[in-house]
C-alpha cells in the first residue's frame, strides 16, 4: 500500500513523514531523490547547467541551489525547464523505490512526500493522498522565518506552487499542521488507524 504525502512549501511534511516513519511506514522523500539525480558527475547537472550556464555551479562541480533559485523563482519559463530537466528522472527513480519497497514487504505503508504531488498529476500513483495543511498566513509566516525571506520573497516562492487552499479541495485527507505538535499527531494516530490498521 502506497500513500502521496503532499502539502505547500513550509507546511511540515517533514515533520508528518517522521510521525509515519515512526509508526513503520518506509519513506520516498522526492526532495532527497532530487538531491541525489543532481550530484556531481550525474547526466542531469550536466543538462541543468548547459540549460542555465556555469554560474549555477560551485567551484567543486556541485550544484549551486542558491544561485539556481535566484534564477527560477523570478523566471517562470525557467522554472518549467527546469521542471523537465528534472522531473522525469526523479520519478523514474520514485517508481523504482516504490516497487523494490512494496516486493521487500507488501505490507509495510510506503509513504511518498512530493511538494509537487498535484502540480505534476501523480495522484494516480497512490491509493490516497494525504495533505499536510496549514492556512497560507501561517504558511508565508513560517517560510519567512525558516528561509530568513522578505515577504516579497516569500510569496514568490509560494506562488511557484498550486494555493494550499485548491490543493484541500483535491486530496483524501488532510492533516491540519498549524497548531501544535500534539494536535498534528492525534490526527497521524487516527489517519494511521483508519487506513493502515484495518
Amino acid at each position: 500500500m502506497n500513500v502521496g504525502l503532499t502539502g505547500g512549501i513550509a507546511t511540515g511534511k517533514s515533520t508528518v513523514s517522521k510521525m509515519l516513519v515512526h509508526r513503520g511506514a518506509v519513506l520516498i522523500d522526492a526532495d532527497v531523490i532530487a538531491r541525489e539525480v543532481v550530484l556531481p558527475g550525474q547526466p542531469v547537472l550536466q543538462k541543468v547547467a548547459q540549460r542555465f550556464g556555469q554560474v549555477v555551479l560551485m567551484e567543486d562541480g556541485a550544484l549551486n541551489r542558491t544561485k539556481l533559485g535566484e534564477i527560477i523563482f523570478n523566471d517562470p519559463i525557467a522554472r518549467k525547464d527546469l521542471e523537465g530537466i528534472l522531473h522525469p528522472p526523479i520519478r523514474s527513480l520514485m517508481k523504482q523505490r516504490m516497487v523494490q519497497y512494496e516486493k521487500e514487504d507488501p505490507n509495510r505503508l510506503v509513504v511518498v512526500d512530493i511538494p509537487l504531488l498535484f502540480e505534476s498529476n501523480l495522484q494516480e500513483l497512490f491509493s490516497s493522498v494525504v495533505l499536510v495543511y496549514v492556512p497560507e498566513i501561517i504558511q508565508v509566516k513560517r517560510l519567512m522565518k525558516r528561509n530568513d525571506l522578505s515577504l516579497e520573497e516569500a510569496k514568490k516562492r509560494m506562488e511557484a506552487q498550486m494555493p494550499i487552499e485548491i490543493k484541500k479541495e483535491l486530496t483524501d485527507y488532510i492533516i491540519d499542521n498549524s497548531k501544535s505538535l500534539e494536535h498534528t499527531e492525534t490526527q497521524v494516530e487516527e489517519f494511521w488507524e483508519e487506513i493502515y490498521m484495518k
